[in-house]
């Protein structure tokens, strides 16, 4: 596997209780390159010029948390595990099962300096896993949309009172279509890793995966029914494409679309593609119940190492990457949220920046609904996400009716769960 060693700076002061005549070397992986490799690259550098005593060897990325589940769970047969890796917030369940992450609980515990962090209570919960902290969140994100201003005005809309509801959304992303020629209204990415936009939809009109005890599938009921329907709603009535993410996302940087549900995580990406050719403004997921919740994407950093000088070494790059200067740095590059409550308290850390930047707002203020990103249980947990996005598919594509569809989805995923 190809890897590429970040040299640190001989002139950074080292960490005193690290300090040795070799330097310790951890490996660290990730995934999302397009959103990550040059923050994660910068971030190493950074750890590295603090702390010359560790040296951060980076593996090739991986292309989504499907791909780097896959990998390391095949590292794990092979005794080729990554030290540190950033796992999606809903593969660490998966992880788990296998005994794979190291329990942070125990070096946070000892730290004298854990306070320092200012990692928020909600959000560092979202990297447990029974009584196991599984990780630590690095990048967490919310489902919001995007709005490309000028094609809202000529539609009628007003980007201060934006649609609230998903039937709002279609008639406004209806009226954008009409306006001229290869121009489309809008387009959900129900494609996002993990079913995590699908999840979003069912939550959101107060619905759940599973039961409680989990052992039957529960997305199949009036919740999920009524989901399902606002997603072929889209398509019927908001005139949504059947196309792939990454072809809507360019046409929207081009200004060929009017309307973009995407994570908050792609801010950053949106920002410097548009270039300041069109306005931009964001706005909330449209909440469909009373008990509507939205599921928080992102990963976490999380431990793999045994060996005890490598674990001291990965906890202070873990502190570093999701602390309050590697949480500055991921802010400024993305559109996601920290795990530390820091950098957003100080002028001189993100500040300034969230007062010049209000769409990156607009996921904090969506905090009070937050919820875990579901993670199913058992061996099958990949391919339920694979069966989920089928039948997804084939109602964004008319290939089949939403009721049908879905009623197909909840079978198939309750022959894949584990038998009890």
């Amino acid at each position: 596997m190809h890897r590429r060693t970040l040299l640190a700076s001989p002139l950074a002061l080292a960490t005193p209780a690290l300090a040795q005549t070799a330097p310790t070397e951890i490996s660290m992986q990730y995934s999302i390159p397009e959103l990550f490799r040059g923050l994660m690259e910068d971030v190493a550098s950074a750890f590295m010029r603090a702390n010359p005593s560790i040296r951060i060897t980076i593996r090739a990325p991986e292309p989504d948390y499907e791909a780097i589940l896959q990998r390391n769970l095949r590292d794990a047969v092979t005794r080729q595990l990554p030290d540190v890796a950033f796992h999606g917030l809903n593969r660490q369940r998966t992880l788990l099962e296998r005994e794979i992450p190291v329990d942070l609980k125990p070096f946070m515990a000892a730290d004298p300096r854990i306070a320092e962090q200012g990692y928020s209570e909600s959000l560092l919960s979202l990297g447990q896993v029974g009584s196991s902290q599984t990780g630590i969140g690095f990048a967490l994100s919310t489902p919001i949309l995007y709005y490309n201003v000028e094609h809202l005005r000529r539609a009628g809309g007003n980007p201060e009172n934006l649609p609230s509801s998903w039937a709002e959304v279609a008639a406004l992303a209806r009226a954008i279509h009409g306006t001229a020629e290869n121009l489309n209204g809008m387009f959900y990415d129900w494609t996002i890793t993990g079913n995590w936009a699908w999840q979003a939809l069912v939550f959101s009109h107060g619905g759940t995966m599973l039961t409680a005890d989990e052992r039957q599938v529960a997305m199949g009921q009036e919740p999920g029914q009524r989901a399902i329907a606002a997603l072929r709603m889209l398509v019927d009535e908001g005139r949504m494409p059947d196309m792939r993410p990454n072809a809507a996302i360019a046409d929207f940087f081009a200004g060929r679309l009017g309307i973009s549900m995407q994570s908050t995580a792609q801010l950053g990406r949106y920002n410097r593609e548009i270039g300041g050719r069109f306005p931009l403004v964001c706005g909330r997921y449209p909440l469909s119940a009373p008990n509507a919740r939205l599921p928080a994407g992102g990963n976490v950093a999380m431990m793999f190492t045994r060996d005890a000088a490598k674990q001291a070494a990965a906890w202070e790059f873990i502190k570093f990457a999701t602390g309050p200067v590697g949480a500055t740095m991921m802010v400024n590059a993305t559109g996601y949220m920290p795990a530390s409550t820091i950098p957003a308290q100080r002028e001189e850390m993100l500040g300034r920046f969230y007062r010049e930047n209000p769409n990156h707002l607009v996921t904090f203020r969506q905090q009070d609904v937050i919820t875990g990103w579901y993670a199913f249980p058992g061996q099958n947990a990949l391919r339920i996400t694979d069966t989920i996005n089928d039948h997804l598919q084939s109602v964004v594509a008319r290939r089949a009716e939403p009721q049908a569809a879905l009623t197909r989805m909840a079978a198939d995923v309750q022959a894949l769960l584990p038998r009890r």
